[in-house]
Parts: structure tokens; C-alpha cells; sequence
């Protein structure tokens, strides 16, 4: 699971990209958080398949 501030600088580096846009700070976050636990997961599946 990613912590508060793994969220918090992904969803900052994402901000960025889009160029800084005012008022969609929820919409990053929740970008960041649904990015960052596909990202967890398909590492997790990697380590099972290496079992």
C-alpha cells in the first residue's frame, strides 16, 4: 500500500504535468492513489510468480 506521501509527491508530479491547473488537487490525488495501487499490486503479483 502507498503511504500519504508517496500520494502526495505522485499526485504533485502529475499536477505538474497537466501544466498546474487550479482547483483539481482531488482529481490528481485520486489519479495518484489508483496509479501508485495498480503499480503495488502488479508488483506483488511479480513476487508471487517468483515464489
Amino acid at each position: 500500500m502507498s503511504t500519504e506521501q508517496q500520494i502526495r509527491e505522485y499526485a504533485h508530479l502529475l499536477w505538474e504535468k497537466a501544466g498546474k491547473p487550479e482547483g483539481r488537487d482531488k482529481e490528481f490525488w485520486e489519479a495518484a492513489e489508483i496509479e501508485l495501487s495498480t503499480q503495488n499490486k502488479e508488483a506483488q503479483t511479480q513476487d508471487i510468480k517468483l515464489e
